[in-house]
């Protein structure tokens, strides 16, 4: 019985680290899908501040690509933010982005 309960402890601990989102999940997305248009980590993590970059990435991001999707500029980037890959990356997405935002202090190394 005790290693039935430590058993399913283990697992739920297992589940629920690897559920969350985590910063370097979204460096590596971000250097997969971003860096093409926007060269560099710095510049773009750095252009808003964390309050601003919450607004942005509230329910799975969909002010972000509201703001790629209403410009004729990002039309490469419009099958990216539509697809379902965006809305499941969004959360590691939106922990790069807090974690680099103007206001932390942090400098990406997007290489």
């Amino acid at each position: 019985m005790k290693r039935l309960i430590v058993t399913a402890v283990l697992c739920a601990l297992f589940a629920v680290t690897m559920s969350e989102a985590a910063v370097y999940k979204g460096q590596r997305e971000f250097h997969k899908k971003c860096k093409k248009c926007h060269n560099n980590g710095q510049e773009i993590a750095y252009t808003f501040k964390r309050r601003a970059w919450k607004k942005l990435m509230k329910n799975k991001g969909e002010g972000l690509a509201e703001l790629h999707l209403q410009s004729p500029k990002a039309r490469k980037s419009w099958k990216y933010f539509k697809s379902k890959k965006y809305h499941k990356k969004a959360r590691h997405l939106r922990d790069f982005f807090l974690e680099y935002a103007k206001d932390s202090g942090n400098v990406p190394a997007c290489n």
